[in-house]
């Protein structure tokens, strides 16, 4: 019988043993939470032997019986029949997962109230959604994205996937593949947390730069992806990627999350907690004019998206752009006219002192850099200049002794090749605060020290590139395409020539055709099929010579190429058609394959399945949809690279080959 879109397994002669069970588990404070038992806890302690557990289960004459047995007069606990029957779904449904009941600010998984160390907790976050995307505008609803695997389920998931449909493409057209290399451009079509797992043998540690722009959960239905997740779906989703992108992320890469307002608070909790506070900064980007309106019934208009931008280390690669250093502040010279009145020792220094009649002050109009530059001793100078510091530690309030209008030469301070540095004190009744005077530095006059670095800018107003974006690259998208000068900007300030760059929510393909117009590596990962208005598209015709975005300042003519290869779908065919069916009838006719081919959970008995066909039919069409992608083997969506050469596959020996390369296994 099916109830709920679920396997409804006959538990009659179980009930009491199930209800003993709850009930003796419910004694031990360490198994609930929030008033819920928590499975993964209970497995976990009977794994261990826990004796108090093992207590409590012998309490009861039916579980001692049915969990227990003699082996030469000697009670043995049975630990595999124990867990098998705990792991059962129909058992403890609510406590599938110790993080299923609440979203809160955790740490030790105690709640924010007990400890002020501070991680994200959510629903399912020690699971896996595997899940897929769909094009919300052909209206296809996904019926996968809240199925969840436990981390007990999960076997073959997350290998290495075997790859297929190879293409090369460069300006001759489309080719069959000869070679399959990681050196390639790459785009790959299929789910992207399998693709990045299969990436994880060939590139981890390689990635210089990850950009992604994923769904944002607004429950809005005008970006082409489906971003009507739930709040604790979609952090399931990202935290799964996230995790496998940091492995693919070289030491000194950096990745870069976009996000408007509805996610992006969460998300950057989530990144503080994979990266370890890594977090380098957050751009802020403006999408649109204030005046362009995208609904007018809308209280607040959104303006403005955020990129999180994070690394694994400390020291990040970065490349700021510099400016030449700048000598017109460098036109004053002192003249010691006199003798200093006096010579003391303040801390580690010597310093003369001259009185205020002792020396002259020239501002010159003609700047060089044999002159000095003139700095007040205020502010933040005073904690992050050495000579600041002096004045903060030495000067402050010694005019009180040495009088105003002093002038302090002080030897062993400043980086010119003088060897000392002069300090005025305050002028004038009521002043506190001095200046120095600096020299050129040693390194700017003979060329040996860089020009000075120009920070990185973390607003940019974008407005009126989003608003004219559409049809860069040759390919029109509907919403949420990025405009190439978006990825550009974050592309030079993170990488060079030859580095890697990956994109695993591709869309239109901006990230890839940025990158190869600048002469830059990439993979990207695709789910989707846009026809006309997809990543392989858009490259097809950047390496024809594409004029849009950014071909212009980088003198862009053309050429390159790019490998195409997909994940080879076993059980993802049968999700695929039963998404693609009507109606019941032809459900059914795949359910019939499905008998024959399909991987099936092992939990599922088809001739059940067949014997309660009233039972299904009265079950909504969604609902019968739900369940048959719930009893497929997920662990068998797409081919394991392990399996490639097991016949049932059917993988080609031209195939066999290119994996094999790719993989670098001989």
């Amino acid at each position: 019988m099916i109830k709920n879109v679920k396997v409804y397994y006959k538990l009659t002669d179980m009930n009491n043993i199930y209800n003993n069970l709850i009930n003796a588990l419910r004694k031990d404070d360490r198994l609930v939470v929030d008033n819920k038992l928590v499975k993964n806890k209970v497995i976990e302690l009977a794994l261990q032997l826990d004796s108090d557990l093992i207590k409590s289960l012998r309490s009861s004459n039916d579980l001692e019986k049915t969990f227990f047995q003699k082996v030469d007069d000697v009670l043995v606990f049975d630990k595999v029949k124990f867990q098998s029957f705990v792991s059962n779904k129909q058992f403890l449904p609510d406590s599938f997962t110790e993080y299923k009941n609440r979203i809160g600010l955790v740490t030790d998984k105690q709640y924010l109230t007990d400890n002020k160390d501070v991680v994200l907790a959510f629903p399912y976050k020690d699971c896996v959604l595997e899940g897929g995307q769909t094009k919300e505008d052909v209206k296809r609803n996904e019926v996968f994205w809240n199925e969840t695997l436990a981390p007990d389920e999960i076997d073959k998931l997350l290998e290495p996937k075997v790859f297929t449909n190879f293409k090369k493409y460069d300006a001759k057209g489309e080719h069959s593949v000869a070679e399959f290399s990681t050196t390639e451009n790459l785009i790959i079509k299929g789910n992207n947390l399998l693709a990045l797992h299969s990436l994880k043998k060939t590139h981890k540690g390689k990635i210089k730069l990850i950009y992604i722009d994923p769904p944002y959960n607004t429950g809005s239905d005008s970006f082409l992806y489906n971003d009507n997740f739930n709040h604790s779906s979609w952090l399931v989703f990202m935290r799964n990627r996230l995790e496998i992108a940091k492995t693919l992320l070289a030491e000194d890469g950096v990745i870069c999350v976009q996000a408007d307002d509805s996610e992006q608070p969460y998300l950057k909790v989530l990144l503080d907690e994979i990266f370890n506070r890594k977090h380098l900064s957050t751009f802020y980007i403006q999408v649109r004019y204030p005046d362009k309106q995208l609904a007018k019934a809308m209280t607040f208009h959104k303006l403005i998206e955020t990129v999180h931008i994070y690394s694994k280390t400390e020291k990040p690669k970065l490349y700021q752009k510099s400016d030449a250093y700048d000598f017109s502040k460098y036109c004053f010279e002192i003249k010691e006219i006199k003798k200093p009145s006096k010579k003391i020792k303040l801390g580690a220094y010597d310093v003369e002192v001259f009185d205020a009649k002792s020396y002259e002050i020239v501002k010159s109009e003609k700047p060089g850099n044999h002159l000095l530059k003139e700095i007040w001793a205020s502010g933040k100078i005073l904690d992050s200049s050495s000579t600041g510091r002096f004045f903060r530690d030495y000067l402050d309030g010694r005019f009180s002794e040495d009088g105003l209008g002093v002038l302090y030469k002080v030897y062993g301070i400043g980086e010119g090749s003088s060897g000392f540095r002069y300090i005025t004190g305050p002028q004038k009744e009521g002043a506190t605060r001095g200046k120095y005077y600096q020299e050129v530095p040693a390194g700017r006059l003979d060329g040996t020290k860089q020009d000075d670095l120009r920070a990185i800018e973390n607003y940019f107003d974008y407005a009126g590139y989003f608003g004219n974006c559409r049809h860069e690259g040759g390919v029109p998208f509907r919403s949420g395409k990025k405009p190439e000068i978006l990825i550009k900007d974050i592309i030079e300030f993170t990488t060079t020539e030859e580095d890697i760059v990956l994109d695993f929510h591709l869309g239109s393909g901006t990230t890839c055709a940025v990158a190869h117009k600048m002469s830059r590596k990439y993979i990207g990962i695709e789910q989707l099929d846009y026809g006309t208005s997809d990543s392989v598209q858009r490259l097809k015709n950047v390496i024809d010579g594409d004029k849009t975005g950014i071909s212009e300042e980088f003198n862009w003519k053309g050429g390159g190429s790019f490998t195409y290869a997909e994940l080879a779908q076993a059980n993802q065919l049968f999700v695929n058609k039963i998404q693609d069916s009507k109606n019941t009838k032809e459900l059914l006719k795949v359910w019939d394959k499905m008998k024959e081919i399909a991987f099936l959970s092992y939990k599922i008995k088809p001739e059940e399945i067949d014997s309660s066909k009233k039972d299904f039919e009265a079950l909504s069409f969604k609902d019968q949809q739900r369940f048959f992608v719930s009893i497929l083997d997920k662990n068998l969506l797409y081919v394991p690279y392990s399996e490639i050469d097991d016949k049932t596959y059917s993988i080609s020996k031209e195939d066999k080959e290119l994996n094999k390369k790719f993989y670098g296994d001989k």
